[in-house]
């Protein structure tokens, strides 16, 4: 059972390293994000749409 949970405890901690490490729409040379689109879409400061999945609020 212990096992278990620190299986566990290391698939989170390492998810929550990817995010940290810059895996969010509009990263890298796009230069962060701009605005959200009416239907939900990132668009990014160069003008471009992001291709994330993710749904902008």
């Amino acid at each position: 059972m212990p096992k278990i949970i620190l299986v566990l405890l290391c698939s989170l901690l390492l998810t929550a390293h990817a995010d940290a490490r810059g895996r969010k729409p509009c990263s890298g040379s796009k230069g962060g994000i701009s605005h959200c689109t009416p239907d939900g879409k990132f668009v990014c400061n160069d003008g471009s749409l992001s291709k994330s999945k993710k749904y902008c609020r």
